[in-house]
């Protein structure tokens, strides 16, 4: 027990254990992403001193930060953490759900349905207003699962038929995609490819106001749900028998997760292997409890998400590539690297 703080609520209406390991490396890694948002916002053709943009956000600064920070960085920097934490935590959710170190909202195809139906609006409806994307995306999301559900559905869902009908409709929601981005005309393609490159170029207050209510609503009902997720580690038979409702839950836990993914890929486009490589690197951090590894892995994920937005957009100046490709390419070789390590299992 030295490894944990109790907390007990007043006259013992509750009571609870915090792992000091978690708030040590929880409070390591707020630091570390609070340093990086300085510098990212600082650094660019208008250089602003890490101190200069302390005091734009303390309300202190010169007129000249604050037009720059605030209007043109700020907003771009909260859109990157906000779509990392939520890439993370619907990550978290399904490796938990199916028992799977492998899975994740992009490998099982929820991505996919969003980036479906965003392609669609984008090729088919081009003269309509860019704001019903998102809808679009999220109805993709919602779709796409419905779908995944329905048809592993045999006097329940295991986990091992929603992990394979997944993987197969990930395979024909790539195929649609390439399809639409073939017969569409060029200039139409384009366009899609870079929105499916993920990207949070050129996203603004409107975008952060958008994004904010699905992260504050569904990364702390996550964190709530996270001794439904510990149960079901246990299996779907010890689960019912300690009288978890293993199908309801799970059915909840798919909206949160269907929720997060289809409203990162809304704004930020399909932005891969972030829900893959942050709760793994959370897990070896902070252990396997989902208490404390979905919060952990939302602070990484939003880390992960800034600093790829930050080398994107100054490695090759004055070329702002998307955040994307860069997680991609970390994320990849981390994918080959787990398929290696869990080849036994």
């Amino acid at each position: 027990m030295k490894n944990y703080i109790p907390v007990r609520g007043g006259k013992g209406k509750f009571s609870f254990l915090l792992d000091r390991r978690s708030i040590i490396f929880s409070l390591f890694f707020l630091l570390l992403t609070f340093i990086l948002i300085l510098f990212s916002i600082g650094i660019g053709d208008f250089f602003i001193a890490p101190i200069d943009v302390l005091k734009v956000l303390l309300g202190m600064g010169a007129p000249e930060h604050n037009l720059v920070v605030q209007t043109f960085r700020l907003p771009r920097v909260l859109t990157a953490m906000l779509v990392g934490a939520c890439l993370a935590v619907s990550g978290a959710i399904l490796q938990g759900m199916v028992r799977n170190p492998l899975a994740s909202p992009d490998l099982l195809g929820i991505t996919g349905g969003a980036s479906v139906a965003a392609v669609a609006f984008i090729t088919v409806f081009p003269a309509a207003s860019i704001r019903w994307l998102p809808v679009s995306a999220l109805l993709g999301a919602g779709l796409v699962i419905v779908l995944i559900y329905f048809l592993a559905w045999k006097q329940g869902v295991s986990t091992m038929r929603l992990v394979l009908i997944g993987v197969g409709i990930h395979s024909c929601m790539s195929a649609l995609t390439t399809l639409l981005l073939v017969v569409s005309p060029v200039y139409l393609t384009s366009k899609a490819m870079v929105w499916l490159a993920g990207s949070v170029y050129g996203t603004n207050w409107n975008d952060v106001l958008t994004l904010l209510p699905w992260a504050l609503v569904f990364i702390p009902l996550a964190v709530l749900l996270g001794r439904s997720i510990n149960v079901q580690q246990l299996g779907d038979d010890v689960a019912q028998g300690v009288g978890h409702h293993v199908e309801r839950q799970r059915a909840v836990l798919l909206l949160v997760c269907v929720a997060l993914a289809g409203a990162v890929v809304a704004i930020g486009g399909a932005i891969g292997f972030v829900a893959l490589l942050a709760p793994q690197i959370a897990r070896k951090l902070v252990g396997p409890s989902f208490g404390a590894l979905l919060p952990m892995a939302a602070l990484i994920g939003s880390f992960i998400v800034v600093a790829g937005d930050l080398i994107a957009r100054t490695a090759l100046s004055p070329l702002d590539l998307p955040v994307g490709i860069f997680t991609s390419a970390i994320g990849a070789p981390f994918f080959m690297y787990l398929l290696y390590k869990y080849r036994n299992q």
